[in-house]
């Protein structure tokens, strides 16, 4: 994979770039901007390098028809504020740009297409749309790794007709995932949480044989709680698990790597209500678990303390009620305490994970925060993204 930062030759270069710019808009106005965030250095990059940028990019799921509401006008907007340069939406039919000379008479140094997905041949793959894409510039380069994780023709095919490149925030998505998956610093934990065991399953049966300690969170505890005889009251959990709960017990077994889920819980009768901290042998059949427990939190913050590389994919409870945000602010925290003194690289994934980080304002104070969701899933699961095989 060849990084833009290593071509010498930009000068007054158009450059076709991908970006992920699918930020949340509510009434026209953008809600989260930490795509747009993490996307600057790119840019900053190309303007010193006095390049042409085109930006490829998408919000939503138009399904190849114009949405007006899912038009990139506030991404733009929101671009020419942090930028302090003339960006310009290019709102013609990509189809009737003939050639890049098209784009010549333009004076500003960002230009944005349309919503790449107001085309069927995005979402098709298709070769020849992507190859007149191609033909709208000289150099393309990948910076959305949250994107690269689809078969689409500006993630995919473009690059079997351009020299192609990636940026520098998928360089460094790639290297922080590298980092705890392939160049390890043991021992080496995660942290893992959600809703449904079965969506993860492929990524810890991957990261068994990798990792000394998984340490299973979130709804997806509960599975293991019950297995293990216990009565988890009215709490989520996912039916016809035993199996998976089963082989993960068995090949954590083989690979000598510790699977730790909670030794005692906080419980409410409903989401609104006030917590209870009850041992595993006490929970009601009209309770419901919602975030770990006291003793659990301090075996993790242990955990933690003895590990050198963590990876946090998925927070403990249900934080978005604060009684049952503690298992996961104390997470952050100590992993925070360990990133100031050097001690831990971490990396965190993971919309709900990265959206707690968020409302602490945290984030800048982890090594590595994802916002690629499915992509950086699949990476962790093993397997291979078509965005990064097309630019290898």
């Amino acid at each position: 994979m060849r990084s833009i930062l290593n071509e010498k030759s930009l000068k007054k270069k158009k450059i076709l770039l991908r970006l992920d710019l699918n930020v949340p808009l509510e009434n026209g106005k953008i809600s989260d901007t930490t795509r747009i965030d993490k996307i600057i250095p790119t840019l900053n990059f190309l303007i010193q390098q006095k390049t042409k940028i085109i930006i490829i990019s998408h919000v939503g799921r138009p399904k190849g028809k114009i949405v007006k509401d899912l038009s990139l006008k506030p991404v733009g907007d929101e671009l020419k504020k942090k930028l302090n340069v003339d960006v310009k939406l290019i709102t013609e039919n990509i189809y009737e740009i003939k050639n890049k000379d098209f784009l010549e008479k333009f004076d500003e140094e960002i230009l944005i297409l349309e919503n790449i997905r107001f085309y069927e041949g995005e979402e098709k793959n298709d070769d020849k749309f992507a190859k007149h894409l191609a033909s709208l510039g000289d150099i393309y380069v990948n910076d959305a790794f949250s994107c690269s994780h689809r078969s689409h023709a500006s993630i995919q095919q473009i690059s079997k007709h351009l020299p192609s490149f990636s940026g520098l925030q998928l360089d460094l998505e790639v290297a922080a995932l590298n980092k705890i998956t392939t160049e390890i610093t043991k021992p080496v934990t995660c942290i893992i949480g959600g809703s449904k065991i079965s969506t993860k399953i492929d990524i810890i049966k991957n990261l068994i044989p990798k990792f000394d300690n998984i340490i299973i969170v979130g709804a997806m505890a509960n599975n293991f709680i019950e297995y293990f005889g216990n009565n988890i009251g009215k709490s989520i959990k996912e039916e016809n698990c035993v199996q998976i709960v089963e082989e993960i017990l068995s090949l954590s077994k083989k690979k000598e790597c510790k699977i730790i889920y909670p030794e005692d819980v906080l419980v409410s009768k409903n989401l609104n209500g006030s917590p209870k901290n009850k041992d595993l042998d006490q929970i009601l059949p009209d309770e419901m678990i919602l975030d770990i427990g006291p003793k659990t939190i301090n075996k993790i913050v242990n955990i933690i303390g003895k590990s050198k590389t963590i990876l946090w994919n998925g927070p403990a409870g249900y934080f978005e009620n604060p009684n049952f945000a503690n298992g996961s602010i104390k997470i952050a925290k100590t992993i925070i305490e360990d990133n100031k003194s050097k001690n831990i690289f971490s990396v965190v994934g993971g919309g709900d994970t990265v959206s707690l980080l968020n409302k602490l304002k945290v984030v800048h104070k982890f090594n590595f925060v994802s916002t690629a969701g499915g992509a950086f899933l699949e990476y962790l699961e093993g397997k291979k993204l078509p965005g990064i095989i097309a630019l290898n």
